[in-house]
């Protein structure tokens, strides 16, 4: 079983929903991303969601673009990142799932990509632009390698599609609980509750809903009817607030603590 299957699997034993955090990796550099994953494990966090910066992300909003720039600034690299992945690893087993845009992996190489993943204790890749259908090649690789693939269903989504993403996956279904790009904005918590239980008419999977999720009270919201709730671009807004500070890692960690404390 992939380690992200057997986190939700001791997460419903506990009766406990997921709380899965996103940075952008190199973000404000990759030392403190590696000091980030480690508070963030302490504050309760169950997973851990990788940005690669992209240049041309498609479905990230401007907190998280202005995220990646700073980190492509920084000379943020996959193979760099990769070489952080191996540090964080000396110190902790926490779930990690990378994140990215289809093309740096094609530009490194489906197979190759998911074997350095393998090699080095990778949980999950989560490609945004790439539907399951266009994922032969790389949903083999991860499968062979015990490496979830997570895919996306959308408020839009028609039974047919859910279907299709929803057995796709592994480890779990990312529900976009809003049409659009990410950010910060309202998420209406009922709507989102009632298509993810019409979501699970169609998968035993663990649902997590992400996307405009960013107070308190959503991720309670929220969380009363998914599996899991994914808070990224509220997160990478504060570390960007507090870029500087002597103090950046514990603030961030305060901060998604208050947010982990609200959803069990």
């Amino acid at each position: 079983m992939n380690k992200i299957e057997q986190k939700f699997k001791e997460l419903k034993n506990q009766n406990r929903k997921a709380f899965i955090a996103f940075i952008t990796a190199g973000d404000p550099d990759l030392k403190t991303t590696e000091e980030l994953v480690l508070a963030f494990e302490r504050a309760g966090v169950d997973i851990i969601e990788l940005g690669i910066p992209f240049s041309d992300p498609l479905a990230d909003g401007p907190t998280i673009q202005a995220s990646y720039l700073r980190a492509l600034n920084k000379g943020t690299t996959v193979e760099k990142i990769l070489e952080t992945v191996v540090r964080i690893r000396k110190h902790t087993s926490i779930p990690i799932a990378l994140m990215s845009s289809y093309n740096p992996i094609f530009h490194y190489g489906e197979e190759k990509f998911v074997k350095a993943c393998a090699t080095i204790g990778v949980d999950g890749l989560i490609i945004p632009d790439l539907p399951p259908e266009e994922a032969v090649i790389l949903r083999r690789a991860a499968h062979a390698h015990d490496i979830a693939t997570v895919f996306f269903v959308a408020p839009t989504s028609t039974d047919e599609r859910i279907k299709s993403n929803t057995k796709a996956a592994s480890g779990f279904v990312y529900y976009v609980s809003l049409t659009g790009i990410t950010g910060t904005q309202k998420a209406v918590a009922d709507a989102v509750v009632k298509q993810i239980k019409h979501i699970k008419r169609f998968t035993d999977k663990p649902v997590c809903a992400g996307f405009g999720i960013s107070t308190p009270q959503q991720v309670r919201d929220i969380g009363s009817g998914a599996d899991g709730v994914i808070v990224g671009s509220a997160i990478v807004k504060f570390i960007e607030n507090n870029q500087g500070a002597p103090a950046l890692v514990k603030k961030a960690a305060s901060y998604v603590a208050s947010l982990v404390l609200s959803l069990n």
